[in-house]
């Protein structure tokens, strides 16, 4: 995809998962990029072995510290003189019935998944007005279109990136900014390892979903082909996620009848 050639692209959630993937498949075609977490050796072990590591900038950044975001925006402006693309992947997931999920574990999550990305956006969005425009990129999940069981913290959180970002594009296209809403079912990364129980600690246990889900490398091509083509929203996933989005859109009742019938924590059956 040429159209990453030489483009500033900002990758949070870069350390590890589809942050890290997408700083692999951009450094090959030529993009000079910007990678953030909150691990800052995994974001210089990446550097080291990205294609063009001298066009690539290490940021450490906590996405429930949003003081600290206007000297980053700084420094990035102060090296790259611009952002094409922020591409908001930092995220964390739950693995909990919501009447054993502590109101700090919503909390928690709508901090970072939600005010952290939303903050970062707004941090950065004056400049790319002032340049003329840019482009947000917004991993979310396909429980951002749907609810589904034992993920009800971390499906409000990626709800609300939606209603965000849609209004966003609708106030400011005309001003040169674009979105892509990004909805992936399960991937093959270690999001379910990490995503917190009903008392706020990493659960350690890999999902039936995640183990059977898409490759990364596969899902990422897929995201960046839907930002090179400014696609407003995709999913990513097989049939079984996207015909849970058009069956919840166009049957809700079957829908929840359906749903109400999985085991959550296995393989989604339609």
């Amino acid at each position: 995809m040429k159209s990453f050639k030489d483009k500033v692209v900002w990758i949070t959630g870069a350390s590890s998962g589809i942050g890290k993937e997408a700083a692999i498949q951009l450094s090959k075609m030529g993009a000079k990029l910007i990678l953030s977490s909150r691990k800052e050796k995994e974001l210089n072990d990446l550097k080291s072995g990205l294609s063009n590591p001298a066009s690539v900038l290490v940021l450490p950044l906590d996405l429930t510290h949003p003081e600290t975001f206007a000297e980053a925006v700084a420094k990035v402006y102060s090296q790259f003189g611009k952002v094409d693309l922020l591409f908001n992947n930092a995220g964390i997931s739950q693995r909990s019935y919501v009447v054993d999920t502590d109101i700090s574990v919503d909390r928690k999550l709508m901090e970072i998944n939600y005010f952290g990305t939303v903050a970062l956006t707004k941090a950065v969005l004056p400049r790319m007005l002032k340049a003329g425009g840019g482009h947000f990129a917004v991993v979310t999940s396909v429980v951002g279109k749907f609810g589904f069981g034992v993920r009800s913290a971390y499906s409000a959180s990626k709800h609300a990136l939606h209603g965000f970002f849609e209004s966003l594009y609708i106030e400011l296209n005309k001003q040169g900014i674009e979105i892509t809403l990004i909805a992936p079912g399960p991937i093959q990364t270690d999001i379910s390892l990490n995503a917190l129980d009903g008392s706020g600690k990493p659960t350690g246990e890999m999902d039936d979903m995640q183990k059977k889900g898409m490759p990364v490398d596969m899902a990422v091509n897929e995201m960046l082909h839907a930002i090179a083509n400014k696609k407003k929203e995709i999913i990513i996933g097989g049939f079984k996620e996207k015909f849970g989005v058009k069956l919840k859109s166009f049957w809700p009742k079957l829908f929840f009848k359906m749903a109400s019938k999985q085991n959550p924590r296995g393989e989604l059956k339609m």
